[in-house]
């Protein structure tokens, strides 16, 4: 399986991101039509309550400042998830979910912990780490995209501001990492020249023939060939006119 078999456009990569984007969004303007507050639907540390928040969160965000920091990571990191890793993007993006919710249910301060910014943690790890593990070009360079754009968000994993669930960013950091490890995706096969086979011999390599052991190319005289008895032969005759007087 080559790349363009591998790494293939389908409706996913565009409707899964822009339907996350517009769920979040309709659910901030739900709670401004209607004049309420949904935060004590977050997630609230060791209690079982608060347990609900591990599905709630990602769709609950405290302003618009908030939400709108979250839209485009979210999106940007959700198609290239559905791009690069299609087989296995919803058990990285269910687990995700889950498992970061969890961590943060654990770990968290006494407080309601809410935002996407968990999964993008999730999202953004896994991306980094599985390319790297796999040391697959194409998804080592995905890697490298990443960090040159979210790198910056490394440092949020630590109690460095206040206000923000520096928590819920390390469960989805941790929980990354461990899904990067532990979900296998499949990779396309690297094309590989004779030259890289193991069972590789220079001495049977036809282009090498040309060369001698100093590297100067060889000229080899062209040999007339004999003609083919096949071969189609035209003889000309040419029959002379006749001369004035002759019969």
């Amino acid at each position: 399986m080559n790349d363009s078999q591998h790494f293939k456009f389908t409706n996913a990569v565009l409707l899964v991101p822009l339907g996350a984007v517009l769920f979040i969004w309709a659910f901030y303007w739900m709670e401004l039509a209607n004049g309420i507050n949904l935060n004590h639907l977050g997630v609230y540390p060791r209690t079982l309550l608060g347990l609900r928040g591990v599905v709630m969160s990602p769709f609950i965000h405290g302003s618009l400042e908030h939400l709108y920091n979250n839209t485009i990571p979210l999106a940007i990191l959700l198609a290239a998830l559905f791009y690069f890793y299609r087989k296995v993007a919803w058990r990285v993006l269910i687990i995700g979910v889950v498992l970061s919710g969890l961590l943060t249910w654990l770990i968290g301060r006494p407080s309601y912990h809410i935002g996407a910014s968990g999964i993008i943690y999730v999202l953004a790890s896994f991306i980094f780490f599985k390319g790297i593990y796999t040391r697959y070009y194409r998804l080592v360079a995905l890697s490298l995209v990443v960090v040159f754009i979210y790198g910056s968000l490394l440092w949020y994993i630590f109690p460095v501001k206040e206000g923000i669930s520096w928590e819920g960013h390390l469960s989805g950091f941790v929980t990354g990492l461990l899904l990067a490890i532990f979900v296998r995706a499949t990779l396309p096969e690297l094309k590989k020249y004779d030259w890289e086979r193991e069972d590789y011999n220079e001495e049977e390599d036809e282009f090498l023939k040309q060369f001698d052991e100093n590297g100067n190319f060889i000229e080899t005289p062209v040999e007339e060939s004999e003609e083919s008895p096949d071969k189609v032969k035209i003889n000309y005759v040419y029959k002379r006119g006749k001369k004035e007087g002759e019969s």
